[in-house]
């Protein structure tokens, strides 16, 4: 594993939006986090574990996608796999809410 150059999530946050600096970046990431929540709802409706196994794959496979052909970087997940997981989440709902713009500027990135 890399080393941990981050030893809080809150200082951890500004350098992972910076890791998602362009829209196409983070619209990949939005269309993952969707179809891995709407996942969740169908194995809440079915109870069948098998949708529990696109959760992950379908958040993957876009944000994946999305730093090898866009970004270009290698994605947080695998330095710090938990604080990405949230991160993601965190970003995917303050934009749902109109909301995620301030912490971009904040993190340095131009909108």
């Amino acid at each position: 594993m890399a080393q941990r150059e981050y030893q809080t999530f809150e200082a951890f946050w500004p350098f992972y939006l910076r890791e998602h600096s362009k829209p196409v970046t983070r619209a990949f990431h939005y269309v993952g986090s969707a179809i891995a929540l709407g996942f969740l709802v169908l194995f809440g409706a079915t109870m069948q574990p098998l949708y529990l196994l696109g959760m992950p794959l379908s958040g993957y496979f876009f944000a994946w996608l999305s730093h090898a052909l866009v970004e270009h970087n290698k994605p947080a997940t695998f330095t710090y796999p938990l604080w990405s997981l949230i991160a993601d989440y965190r970003m995917f709902f303050l934009f749902v809410a109109g909301r995620l713009e301030p912490e971009l500027r904040r993190a340095g990135v131009r909108v």
